[in-house]
């Protein structure tokens, strides 16, 4: 940081001139760039900004105009200070015009009430300057160390996080774009005072720019994403207050470089998977991305030893049921173990089979069926084995309940393998919704997806987390910051089918006060609830809304 003006007045130099503040008391805390020693009246074009002017004040103007303009040009400039020494043209006191245009204007004028050699001052401040520069490269460099590291090593964003709070000494909260926590660390403090009501709190910090800092909650906030997708923010959250006048905050480029971290991590997340299952893997993103060619699959999976030409494919993707710790903080150890067992229960089954996890929560199967194998039969007993197997890798532990078995339609050829994995993804992503044992069979199928399902299958892509922001955004912002529930009226209106009287009644409102509501909803959201295109937006958002939170 640059020294300030008040820093500068507290120099050893400085205080034997016998430093007077005159006007511009509040002020003192803006920084100092450079020292500029000048008599002219007219110095303000030759100067950038951040200077403190040293002067005698022998040949400033002597009319009032002359010298409130003299102040009012050194402020346009935004110079940091004006000293003025007495003993060559003031002696006991300043122009009452020349201290009231820079109180006027906020600008720190002090007054030296005893000779000094500026040259001193300069050379003072000037190596506080410099090594404020120096202390910033260093910093720079330990900064750009730390991080390149990480992201060399793919270290977690937990981690990531973790480095970035013990640098700025203070919480650091990564958030997706619907404001919900994806990682943290607290920094000593209780996660419950960091995490209460981060959403609400969240939403009303909304500062200019990808990196802006806001005064009001002392929050550092910085937009992280890559390749011109933007999917979260970093947060450095610390006490309310203002910054240094005219400075930017400490640890902008800290946090900054978090997110690049975070970004690139992002890009290459580091596999800890056998090979066998990489390439599982591999195979079945070909198959979904349209990377691989159908020629290319056939021939790579019949080199592993799974033939798909001429078989019947099926489709199945299995979710492990969540527990406490939200999807996102799961640790990739227990999705690879989780894999294993899917391929663990294919062999047991004594099914030819693709096996390697699609995402950070889920694993794809790819099951080849002969001419002569029954579809139910075969599936009916790999859910049975995977349920047991499940049960006994937690034998020793607390109970899990049983993953989610998802099935696609069957398809008959490699060219159609993908249609199959897809639908498959859907019903896994829907099935999430059902109660663990709720029912008796022993996978999901397509009736069980509708839009709910849909939209939870969306629910981390930034595109849909972007609608319900457009269509969403200013009623959760005005709910937050008016502790109101319009966004609950809004939901039993399009709940109740559009009809107000019902909708009134199940909100327990008498109808002029839910009418009135209404029109509030109207009004901030900018819409006409009684055409039928934007309520049918805004109830999709909604739902979206339900599973970009659950």
């Amino acid at each position: 940081m640059l020294p300030t003006v008040a820093r500068v007045l507290d120099l050893e130099v400085m205080r034997r001139g016998l430093p007077q503040v005159v006007a511009g008391a509040a002020h003192l805390e803006r920084p100092v760039r450079w020292v500029h020693v000048s008599e002219l009246p007219d110095v303000a074009g030759v100067l950038q900004g951040g200077e403190l002017v040293l002067t005698t004040g022998i040949a400033l103007p002597e009319d009032r105009e002359g010298l409130a303009r003299y102040v009012r040009e050194l402020d346009e400039v935004g110079v940091a200070g004006l000293v003025i020494e007495f003993g060559r043209r003031y002696f006991d006191s300043l122009p009452r015009a020349l201290v009231h245009a820079a109180e006027q204007r906020g600008l720190p004028l002090i007054a030296l009430r005893r000779e000094l050699r500026f040259v001193a001052v300069t050379e003072a401040v000037h190596a506080l300057v410099v090594n404020a520069q120096l202390e910033q490269l260093r910093t720079s460099e330990a900064v750009h160390q730390v991080f390149n590291e990480l992201v060399v090593e793919g270290a977690e964003p937990a981690e990531v996080v973790r480095q970035v709070a013990r640098m700025a000494g203070g919480p650091v909260v990564l958030e997706n774009l619907a404001h919900q926590v994806l990682a943290h660390d607290s920094a000593g403090r209780p996660e419950t005072e960091l995490l209460e009501d981060w959403e609400r709190r969240s939403r009303g910090v909304r500062p200019a720019g990808r990196t802006g800092h806001d005064p009001r909650s002392g929050w550092l906030v910085t937009t992280v994403g890559a390749r011109g997708q933007d999917w979260g923010r970093l947060v450095l959250v610390q006490d309310p207050g203002p910054l240094p006048e005219g400075g930017t905050h400490p640890h902008t480029m800290l946090l900054e470089r978090g997110a690049s971290a975070l970004a690139l991590n992002r890009l290459v997340v580091r596999d800890r998977e056998s090979l066998e299952r990489q390439t599982h893997r591999t195979l079945l993103s070909g198959i979904l991305t349209h990377a691989l060619t159908v020629s290319e699959v056939a021939l790579r999976a019949q080199a592993l030893g799974v033939p798909l030409e001429g078989r019947r494919l099926v489709g199945v993707v299995l979710r492990q049921r969540r527990g406490p710790i939200p999807a996102a903080l799961e640790a990739q150890a227990r999705l690879r173990d989780f894999t294993e067992l899917a391929a663990s229960a294919v062999r047991v089954c004594r099914l030819s089979a693709l096996v390697g996890a699609l995402d950070d929560e889920g694993v794809g199967v790819l099951i080849a069926l002969g001419t002569q194998q029954d579809e139910h039969a075969a599936l009916d007993a790999f859910a049975a084995a995977l349920r047991r197997l499940t049960a006994e890798a937690h034998r020793d532990t607390a109970p899990v309940p049983a993953p989610v078995v998802a099935v696609g339609s069957s398809v008959g050829s490699v060219r159609d393998a993908r249609r199959t994995l897809l639908e498959a993804t859907q019903v896994a992503d829907a099935a999430l919704h059902d109660a663990p044992g709720g029912r008796a069979a022993a996978y999901y199928r397509l009736p069980d997806v509708r839009l709910r399902g849909l939209l939870h299958l969306l629910r981390d892509d930034a595109r849909l987390q972007t609608y319900v922001e457009r269509e969403l955004g200013p009623l959760l912002a005005y709910d937050a910051e008016h502790n109101a529930q319009l966004v609950q009226m809004l939901r039993i209106y399009l709940e109740q089918g559009r009809n107000k009287s019902a909708a009134a009644d199940a909100a327990h409102l008498s109808r002029p006060s839910f009418y009135d509501r209404l029109h509030k909803v109207e009004r901030i959201l900018g819409v006409d609830l009684d055409q039928v295109e934007s309520c049918l937006s805004l109830h999709v958002a909604l739902l979206a809304l339900d599973a970009v939170r659950r």
